[in-house]
């Protein structure tokens, strides 16, 4: 049984894989390794970006804290591995604020520009 995310609130400050509307939707990434090397990869682009620190893991997840540079707001990332589709789930959300200017799913769409031959 997959972890299931928190599903987003109405404010624009998240993104989840899990939603089901356009403002919150995103497209979960892929994975052709085995689960291990799927999340290796994972956790190796996503420990090269500034300011994040990762706060929690299991074999099948990841719970990333991402903070801003200037205002040192934290943003929430969760990661969680879907063996049987081979699938990376994910949801980024802003701790705080409404909007939150479209950065987190600038970031994901990021690591996922990085990532996706890796994986």
């Amino acid at each position: 049984m997959i972890r299931s995310l928190q599903p987003c609130p109405s404010s624009p400050n998240c993104v989840s894989t899990q939603a089901s509307d356009q403002s919150h939707g995103i497209v979960p990434y892929r994975y052709q390794k085995n689960l291990a090397g799927a999340k290796e990869a994972l956790k190796t682009t996503v420990a090269n970006l500034p300011r994040v620190k990762l706060v929690e893991e299991d074999e099948a997840y990841l719970r990333y804290e991402f903070t801003s540079l200037l205002l040192r707001f934290v943003d929430d990332v969760e990661f969680v591995f879907d063996e049987e589709t081979k699938t990376i789930h994910f949801r980024s959300a802003s701790r705080t604020g409404y909007s939150d200017l479209g950065v987190n799913r600038r970031r994901m769409e990021e690591i996922r520009a990085v990532v996706e031959g890796k994986l």
